[in-house]
């Protein structure tokens, strides 16, 4: 059986994550509002989850409110796991 590996937090250029089409038409701009005032206030205090894309850069796997937020306020990295694919 093979260990589970626990994923290392890193600093992601928010210019380099790709958000999936289906994602897009879940954005809530009142909740990137909320999100953004609170991450004034304290920071980011939950990581995003990221995956490697083919192509170069990241894709997005959860965490949109909180990219989006941070990009409100003005910050160009993010704070991330990058995660591997699940197949289901």
């Amino acid at each position: 059986m093979q260990a589970e590996i626990m994923p290392i937090k890193e600093k992601f250029s928010i210019a380099d994550v790709r958000i999936p089409l289906k994602r897009k038409k879940t954005l809530d701009p009142a909740k990137v509002e909320g999100i953004a005032y609170d991450m004034l206030e304290n920071g980011q205090t939950t990581p995003i989850r990221l995956r490697a894309d083919k192509g170069g850069g990241y894709i997005l796997v959860e965490g949109y409110h909180r990219l989006e937020a941070l990009r409100a306020i003005g910050e160009d990295e993010v704070e991330g796991y990058l995660v591997h694919a699940q197949l289901h």
